[in-house]
């Protein structure tokens, strides 16, 4: 017996009725927020540019990412790319991902440590390659996100 999708979204409906009664759900009681930070970047890189940037941010932010994770100032760092690249307002994602909001605080001990580790040449380097980005792409959006949790 096939389940046609319209049967399936009304039984679905019926099923989660219940939920829908209550108006609004209230922090800590029905949900959680986590403590874990993701900053996320969106950029619209241009038209058959793609590997151009993608080949100045491994070279750039790619390298000082790694660096933070290795030297444990951020949890993990990701770069998400959409299947069509023309479709909308982005195209790329930059995630980084941090422990908890404290681990984005400035800090004059985890600079000098990452400056020390990063070094002049790859400070030099970066700025290079930054100064081009501008040429291949446009930052659209920049978020500080949280989960949110439901059991």
């Amino acid at each position: 017996m096939k389940l046609h999708l319209s049967k399936l979204l009304c039984i679905v409906c019926l099923f989660s009725a219940p939920t829908f009664a209550k108006d609004r759900l209230e922090v800590y009681k029905d949900y959680d927020i986590g403590t874990e930070i993701t900053l996320m970047t969106t950029v619209k890189v241009d038209p058959n540019m793609e590997e151009v940037y993608l080949a100045g941010l491994a070279q750039s932010w790619v390298k000082a990412v790694k660096l933070q994770k290795k030297l444990g100032f951020i949890k993990d760092w990701k770069i998400l790319g959409s299947d069509f690249p023309l479709s909308g307002d982005f195209n790329l994602i930059l995630i980084v991902t941090f422990e908890n909001s404290a681990d984005m605080e400035p800090s004059k001990k985890k600079y000098m440590a990452f400056m020390d580790a990063w070094g002049k040449e790859n400070n030099e380097q970066s700025q290079e390659l930054s100064a081009k980005y501008p040429e291949v792409r446009t930052l659209t959006g920049e978020y500080v996100l949280r989960e949110v949790i439901i059991d």
